[in-house]
């Protein structure tokens, strides 16, 4: 007999990972996406959303293409900080993404964690910057519907609300229709 103590094995952290691109997109998500699961369990795939691109001012910006988006529940034990600045990173700096001072530029793809599990997480260290729940699940229809897609019953840990209540608030958005035509999963 073993005298260690007997019980289920830890199960790895639901991570909600956000997926966007607008340089190239219809390559560049898929591409992500199999960069992203050679590192990680990847458990679901939402739809792929068409967005209009905006500016700081939050108008839509006509200078650039529309945006991809889509989001991945994954399975992993890696800590917050190095699933960012280690793993999804090196996944944009390896796919060729050039970060600017303007955070509305087009972009190969941009990877975001919106949800660890129910943590809360505010750090800006100026060279890092991580804010868990990612605040633009709130504010923004192309992060809160592939969420949605993926988790519907799962509660925003602040908001006090299910995913798929929290996309509802978006219903009648102009600037985001599905692509069904686009399948990741």
């Amino acid at each position: 007999m073993s005298s260690e103590p007997q019980g289920d094995t830890p199960r790895p952290t639901p991570v909600l990972i956000t997926l966007g691109s607008n340089l190239e997109p219809e390559a560049n998500l898929p591409r992500a996406l199999r960069l992203l699961a050679e590192r990680v369990r990847v458990a679901r795939v939402s739809k792929v959303y068409e967005t209009a691109p905006v500016n700081a001012a939050g108008e839509i910006d006509p200078e650039q293409p529309p945006f991809l988006n889509a989001a991945v529940q994954i399975e992993t034990e890696i800590e917050p900080v190095p699933l960012k600045y280690e793993v999804l990173r090196a996944i944009e700096a390896e796919m060729g993404r050039i970060r600017s001072e303007d955070k509305f530029a087009p972009r190969v793809i941009d990877l975001d964690i919106a949800l660890y599990g129910d943590l809360l997480l505010q750090l800006d260290t100026g060279d890092m910057r991580l804010v868990l729940p990612d605040p633009d699940i709130l504010e923004r229809p192309h992060v809160a519907l592939p969420l949605a897609d993926i988790a519907p019953d799962l509660m925003h840990p602040t908001a006090g609300q299910t995913l798929s209540a929290i996309a509802g608030t978006f219903a009648g958005y102009t600037t985001i229709r599905p692509r069904p035509d686009i399948q990741l999963a």
